[in-house]
């Protein structure tokens, strides 16, 4: 015989559980509990537009561009050479924008 190790397994306790009255009656058993959220700790995370950040310091290292690299003049995206798909005038597009 066959065996389909996806489907899911069970026992046979948990055929027993799964009654269509023993699934309402515990649904009824247990109160479900009311979380009540303050709307002020919800907002603490968000930064407005705007917001003063002069005090705060990023922290990102800047990599110069490789010998490899280009920047589109479409996007403005730093990408391989690989993907140059035109040149004019001294500027260089890659295939997404050109495509």
């Amino acid at each position: 015989m066959a065996t389909d190790y996806d489907a899911p397994r069970k026992s046979e306790e948990d055929l027993n559980e799964d009654s269509l009255e023993e699934l309402k009656s515990r649904r009824s058993d247990k109160p479900t509990a009311v979380v009540e959220e303050d709307e002020s700790d919800l907002a603490a995370g968000f930064e407005l537009p705007g917001a003063d950040l002069s005090g705060e310091e990023l922290l990102v290292l800047v990599v110069p561009p490789q010998a490899d690299e280009f920047t589109c003049s479409s996007c403005f995206l730093v990408r391989h050479r690989s993907q140059i798909a035109r040149e004019k005038d001294g500027r260089f597009y890659c295939e997404e924008c050109e495509g």
